[in-house]
C-alpha cells in the first residue's frame, strides 16, 4: 500500500494588483475618506437637484407666514424647517444655499490652483532666479491678510457672487504654490525627467506629461483644503454683509439675517450653521483621506 506523498503543495503564484485597485481597496477601508465622501457627495447631489428637492420657491415672500418654527419645534410639515423673517421657506433656502457654497468653493479653488500650480511648478523645476522671483511674490502675498484684503476689495467693488469668487480665487493660491514647488523639486530629481531632457523633449511636454501627473495627488489634496477655506471665507464675508447679497440664499447670509433673533429663535442660526459645519468638515476629512490612500506607504 502506497504511503501518502509528503511533498508540500505547490504555492499558487501571487497575482499582481494594479495601483488603481490598491488605491480603491484603501479607499473602502479608510473610514475618514468614506465619511467625507458621503457628506460631500450628498451635498453635491442636493445642490444639483435643488429645483426638484426644494418644496417651495426660495425667493417667495409671505409675511403672513413669517417666523414659523421648524416641525421639530412645533411647526407644520408645510414648512419643515420653518420660515425666516420674510416668510421664505427655510428648507428651500438651505437647499439652494448648498449651490452657492459649492460653486464659490469649487471655482475659487480652481482659480487658485491654476495660479499657484503654475508658479510652484516653474519655481520647483527651474530653481535659481525663477525660484527667487516666485518666492518673493509668495512672500508679498503672505504679508497680506487674506480676510482683510477680501473685505477691502469687496467693500470697494461691491458684494456680488462674481466679485467674491474672483477675489477668493486671487487670494488663496499661496498654499498651492508652496506644495507644488516642494513636490516639483522632488520630481525634478527623478531619472525619467533626465531621460526626457536627454531625448530632446520640449519643456511644455516635460511639464505637462512628466511633472504634472506625478504631483497630481498633492494638488488634489490642496484643492479640497482650499475649497473648504473659500467656503468659510465666503460665509464670513456674507455674514458681514460684504459677500453674496440678498436675496441669494447663502448660508453665511442666512446666519447673518438670523443674528437679531438669536435669543428668541436660535434655529435661524443653528440650521445653516450646522450645514456649513458639516460641509467644511466633510471636505477636510475627504482631503485627509485622499492624502492617506494615495500615500506610497498606504496610511490608514
Amino acid at each position: 500500500m502506497s504511503t501518502p506523498s509528503s511533498t508540500p503543495a505547490a504555492v499558487a503564484p501571487r497575482v499582481a494588483v494594479s495601483p488603481s485597485r490598491q488605491i480603491l481597496r484603501r479607499a473602502f477601508r479608510h473610514k475618514g475618506f468614506l465619511i467625507g465622501f458621503v457628506i460631500v457627495a450628498f451635498t453635491a447631489a442636493v445642490a444639483l437637484l435643488a429645483p426638484v428637492l426644494a418644496p417651495h420657491d426660495p425667493y417667495h415672500q409671505d409675511l403672513l407666514m413669517r417666523m414659523k418654527p421648524p416641525v421639530f419645534m412645533g411647526g407644520t410639515w408645510e414648512h419643515i424647517l420653518g420660515t425666516d423673517q420674510l416668510g421664505r421657506d427655510y428648507l428651500s433656502r438651505l437647499i439652494y444655499g448648498a449651490r452657492i457654497s459649492l460653486l464659490i468653493g469649487l471655482v475659487a479653488a480652481m482659480i487658485s490652483a491654476v495660479i499657484g500650480t503654475t508658479l510652484g511648478v516653474l519655481a520647483g523645476y527651474f530653481g535659481g532666479r525663477v525660484d527667487a522671483v516666485v518666492m518673493f511674490i509668495l512672500s508679498v502675498r503672505l504679508a497680506l491678510p487674506a480676510t482683510l484684503v477680501a473685505l477691502a476689495v469687496v467693500a470697494i467693488f461691491g458684494g456680488s457672487l462674481q466679485v467674491v469668487v474672483t477675489v477668493l480665487g486671487l487670494l488663496l493660491w499661496d498654499r498651492f504654490a508652496v506644495v507644488m514647488r516642494a513636490a516639483t523639486m522632488q520630481v525634478r530629481q527623478m531619472d525619467y525627467i533626465s531621460a526626457a531632457e536627454v531625448l530632446g523633449a520640449s519643456l511644455p511636454r516635460i511639464l505637462w506629461k512628466d511633472v504634472l501627473p506625478n504631483v497630481m495627488n498633492a494638488l488634489i489634496v490642496v484643492i479640497t483644503l482650499e475649497m473648504a477655506h473659500a467656503i468659510i471665507l465666503e460665509a464670513a464675508l456674507s455674514f458681514l454683509g460684504l459677500g453674496v447679497q440678498p436675496p441669494l440664499p447663502s448660508w453665511g447670509l442666512m446666519i447673518s439675517e438670523g443674528r437679531p433673533m438669536i435669543l428668541f429663535e436660535s434655529w435661524l442660526i443653528t440650521i445653516p450653521g450646522i450645514a456649513l459645519f458639516a460641509l467644511v468638515l466633510g471636505i477636510n476629512v475627504l482631503g485627509d483621506g485622499i492624502r492617506d490612500i494615495t500615500a506610497p506607504e498606504g496610511r490608514n
